[in-house]
């Protein structure tokens, strides 16, 4: 008895070691991921990551053991990815550093929950490794990104497809199942790759075919088969990314992006007002492009509180030159309702976009009577916005139909396909001063770039300092300024129409993949139990 003690005692203490340093293993593979988006951009690192994290699966004792692994991952990931959270609470927010360095925290472990939601369910069904790690990890994996897109209004910054924008061949999948498809393509390399290892490692190759040959359906063929279908996959990708999506719409046309440099903790102050009043005048009036267009609140009023003669005065200028003017300011109308707004003055009436998607804590207060405290931790000027309209139409300017987005909106595929394929052209006004000096905008940039590729659209960035840039509908940056120096950037750009299939289906296509490659999965499970039984 006590010889069996000692043994029991030995293997629950090497049980916890082999947890303990999956849990490092997997914190810093999530860390180095990072490395794989803007502005690193070594997209094939992901790849080597993920698989990483679902080879510890697959030596995960338990689907809890596989759950941590998922949550170390995502904390990781989330820590060194989105830090930024941290620089907006703390230096531009105000909040005290050690409240800001405990919300961040807390938000980067809420995230990593869904890491590990889909560690814990690629481990607990009893299915062949081919099954679990060819299809139902890849398939969990995809879709607690998309989770992470839509839960409490939705975090997608950073989902796994981004990585793989604009150069790698699987950002050729963009157009058709949008950025959770590459997310999808990517986490089934990354799977494969797991199979493969296992199929040349194994000790008695034969002995495994026998277990696979124990299921009811035919997995063999992906474990003969790993390296021809990662072929497969990042070749289809390559041949889907030189079809032209869409078409030219009417003639080129000149557009000027306004970046004022206006510092955060100086944007609201009122000895700045005048200031900045006058660098937007001056910059507007120093191009004469068919569209003009400036940064999200470049004017740091309501609309109403703009004098009457500035506006007067930049509508006159843009008339005179047949020009069209997009002006980023908040509104506040009759009845006490405050919009983030984009509006327009000039040839065309005026019109305005209001922002619909807005950012918790940042422009409104979610669960106000239980989290309302936090609007005093918080120095953000404005953080009562309401919603602009869902189903709001583009603006006819420049002789184009301008879909226009706010900032965090454009992370959103499936809200910027409402306007399509209506608009012409994509425009976004963003403010990420918030982020200071970190890698936030150059993130940012590459989910614009992604926005462009789905679309088919050339995307327009206005934003305060940077980055300001003209991406083209294959993702690629083709006109931008450089980063917290005042500056335009003007660039003649081409109106496209039509409907590639993302912008016909959004996000379905690639949710149908993932919930077929389960249900295989489910199905052949469930013969093999009955097979077992019989």
């Amino acid at each position: 008895m006590n010889a069996e003690r000692k043994i029991r005692s030995s293997g629950s203490r090497w049980s916890f070691i082999i947890h303990r340093s999956s849990f490092i293993i997997a914190f810093f593979l999530g860390a180095f991921t990072v490395a794989g988006y803007a502005p690193f951009y070594v997209y094939p690192l992901p790849v080597v990551t993920l698989a990483g994290l679902f080879y510890l699966w697959s030596q995960a004792a338990t689907p809890r053991a596989a759950a941590a692994a998922g949550f170390a991952f995502g904390l990781g990931f989330f820590l060194f990815g989105v830090s930024w959270v941290y620089v907006s609470l703390h230096d531009f927010g105000a909040m005290p550093a050690p409240l800001a360095a405990a919300a961040t925290f807390l938000f980067c472990a809420f995230l990593a929950l869904l890491p590990a939601a889909a560690g814990y369910a690629s481990a607990r069904p009893r299915v062949s490794h081919a099954a679990r790690y060819g299809l139902l990890a890849p398939a969990a994996w995809t879709l607690a990104e998309w989770t992470r897109g839509w839960i409490f209004t939705g975090f997608p910054w950073l989902a796994t497809g981004y990585s793989q924008v604009p150069d790698s061949p699987l950002a050729g999948y963009a157009p058709v199942l949008g950025i959770y498809g590459i997310t999808l393509a990517t986490a089934v390399t990354a799977g494969l790759v797991v199979v493969l290892e296992r199929r040349l490692t194994a000790n008695d190759e034969r002995g495994t075919m026998n277990a696979e040959r124990k299921t009811s359906f035919n997995w063999r063929f992906i474990v003969h088969h790993s390296s021809f279908i990662i072929l497969a996959i990042w070749l289809t990708g390559w041949v889907l990314s030189q079809i032209a999506w869409t078409t030219p719409a009417g003639a080129p046309f000149a557009a000027s992006l306004l970046q004022g440099n206006v510092e955060q903790d100086q944007k609201w102050r009122a000895d700045r007002l005048q200031g900045t009043l006058t660098l937007y005048e001056t910059l507007a009036k120093s191009v004469n492009s068919a569209l003009i267009v400036l940064p999200e609140t470049a004017l740091p009023l309501f609309l109403e509180q703009v004098p009457r003669d500035y506006l007067e005065a930049l509508a006159a200028q843009a008339r005179s030159n047949d020009v069209d003017v997009l002006i980023g300011v908040p509104e506040r109308l009759p009845g006490g309702k405050f919009y983030n707004s984009a509006v327009t003055f000039g040839t065309a009436p005026s019109q305005s976009y209001r922002k619909s998607h807005l950012v918790p804590f940042g422009e409104f207060i979610p669960l106000r009577p239980m989290l309302g405290w936090i609007v005093s931790a918080l120095a953000s000027p404005l953080q009562d916005f309401s919603r602009g309209a869902a189903d709001q139409r583009p603006l006819a300017i420049a002789g184009q139909r301008v879909a226009v987005n706010i900032c965090y909106e454009d992370a959103f595929g499936e809200e910027i396909i409402r306007q399509l394929p209506e608009a012409t052209v994509l425009v976004n006004i963003s403010n990420v001063a918030w982020f200071g000096r970190s890698i936030a905008p150059q993130q940012h940039l590459q989910i614009a770039q992604a926005r462009a590729m789905e679309t088919g659209r050339t995307m327009l960035r206005a934003t305060n300092t940077g980055v300001t840039a003209v991406v083209d509908p294959r993702g690629v940056v083709v006109a931008a300024a450089p980063g917290f120096t005042i500056a335009t950037v003007t660039y003649r750009v081409q109106g496209y129409r039509g409907a590639t299939p993302y912008v016909r289906w959004g996000n379905y296509l690639a949710l149908a993949l993932c919930l077929a490659m389960i249900a295989a999965v489910a199905w052949n499970a469930r013969r093999s139990a009955r097979s077992a039984v019989s």
